[in-house]
């Protein structure tokens, strides 16, 4: 008789540590045993050989429903599968459901239910015009954390949250023990410099970074991490594009302070003077993509620790969204998902940083960030058998090749990655099988973070 459904041998990637030789064991959906030497008996085996495997990887900042009738979560969970990505954490800001109340979280808990490949957790909003009256609303409904804006994409999906409103929704989510995570532009100094750029008659790929400066970002960057210390709320910078912001994030730990940060793999992989300057509109992000010395800056603050988590901040935007020959013109944003962990491994791999720092950011952090640590983001047992394996086949990206996107296009094209997806499993069972995604539409389910204490107090 088998001890267990599955047990995979490879070369085990953890946070705290590598096993050559190691094995996963998994019974009905979850981690049983983690061991080293001879695979024990099961139903289903596999000697990997060199191949690594690493817990699922979480990526924290996914954009589903961004452009109506576009992605959805039928192809962002997709693309999660075929890249090694087993839960993914949605954003609030959908085309035509604002996630602002717990009946607007209610009706995409189902939407994504029916749709989803792999899980999915959910970040809540505001409405600038309600307040933060319905934040403990969208706690009790599940979301995982909330997320604001220091800048106004839209008056309405994308709104910005001033100073004093946002304090006030900090203050209100303290309590929970949920992070407050904030898009860190400052509007005033984002719409001066975009005023000069517009007058200088610069329409090309430049025009990007100058419309929003580093200064620009680090005003934002502290003025969400003051907020945090003035209220006590757990406060987070979703997406930081320079050095100098994880000195400051690193700077308010030191005093004490619940102070996050974000890196996003696009920052930790492209450069402006070399592929914004080549991709234009489809490179353009905000905040935008640097030099690449600051990208070495990046990296520098991954391999010392000052880096929370990593994430794609996917969004597929149709193709005509992105072409603009104007800079300014093309949407926001690019897609990720397939692509983040290859990526990552690669980037640590060239610079010598090891790939325990793959497990711990993309894996064992976002899982903690979220509260969803008691069902996923390592390889342990009780956990969810969420489980990467990549082998050492080196190909060249092409997302259109893949099949795996609802776009046909990326900024990772042509990007040679040393280390190939092989294999992805939710819950103990095959999602892809290193060509074709397995899991079905609806297989996903939606994850709540464990409650706060106070909150279970309150049931009590």
């Amino acid at each position: 008789m088998s001890d267990f459904d599955l047990v995979l041998k490879g070369t085990l990637v953890l946070a705290d540590r590598i096993v050559e030789a190691g094995h996963v064991a998994v019974r009905d959906g979850k981690v049983v045993q983690v061991g080293q030497g001879a695979m024990p008996a099961a139903r289903e085996r596999h000697d990997l050989g060199r191949a690594l495997i690493l817990p699922g990887a979480i990526d924290a900042q996914v954009h589903s429903l961004s452009q109506r009738d576009q992605e959805d979560f039928r192809w962002s969970t997709r693309s999660a599968a075929a890249g090694g990505v087993t839960t993914v954490v949605d954003m609030p800001y959908d085309e035509g459901n604002l996630v602002c109340s717990a009946d607007a979280l209610a009706r995409k808990v189902v939407h994504a239910g029916e749709q989803a490949r792999v899980d999915f957790a959910l970040y809540g909003t505001i409405d600038p015009e309600e307040g933060p009256v319905r934040i403990a609303e969208m706690v009790e409904g599940g979301v995982a954390a909330f997320k604001f804006s220091t800048f106004g994409t839209d008056p309405k999906r994308f709104p910005r949250i001033p100073a004093g409103l946002l304090e006030q929704c900090f203050a209100a989510i303290a309590p929970t023990g949920l992070t407050a995570g904030v898009h860190n532009e400052d509007d005033e100094a984002v719409r001066a410099a975009i005023d000069r750029v517009k007058a200088s008659g610069i329409t090309d790929y430049r025009a990007h970074g100058l419309s929003r400066p580093p200064l620009s970002e680090l005003l934002a960057t502290n003025q969400i991490y003051e907020t945090g210390a003035a209220t006590g709320c757990p406060a987070h910078v979703v997406h930081c594009s320079l050095g100098r912001g994880y000195e400051i994030a690193a700077a308010y730990r030191a005093q004490g302070f619940r102070a996050t940060i974000e890196c996003c793999i696009h920052y930790l992989v492209l450069d402006e003077e070399n592929d914004v300057a080549r991709l234009g509109g489809k490179a353009k992000i905000n905040p935008p993509i640097r030099a690449r010395a600051e990208v070495e800056k990046l990296w520098r603050h991954v391999a010392e620790g000052r880096v929370t988590m990593v994430s794609t901040d996917h969004v597929s935007w149709s193709e005509d969204r992105k072409t603009n020959p104007d800079m300014l013109a093309n949407a926001s944003g690019v897609p990720g998902l397939e692509v983040m962990v290859p990526l990552f491994v690669k980037g640590a791999l060239e610079r010598g940083i090891p790939l325990t720092r793959a497990a711990e950011l993309l894996s064992l952090n976002p899982a903690r960030h979220f509260r969803l640590e008691h069902v996923k983001g390592a390889l342990e047992a009780g956990k969810d058998a969420d489980i990467t394996v990549l082998t050492p086949e080196p190909y060249t990206y092409d997302a259109a090749a893949s099949g795996h996107n609802v776009v046909g296009w990326s900024p990772y094209n042509g990007i040679r990655l040393p280390w190939r997806v092989k294999a992805t499993y939710l819950r103990g069972r095959l999602a892809f099988d290193g060509t074709d995604v397995l899991s079905e539409p609806g297989t996903g389910t939606f994850v709540r973070p464990l409650p706060t204490l106070p909150l279970m107090g309150n049931r009590a």
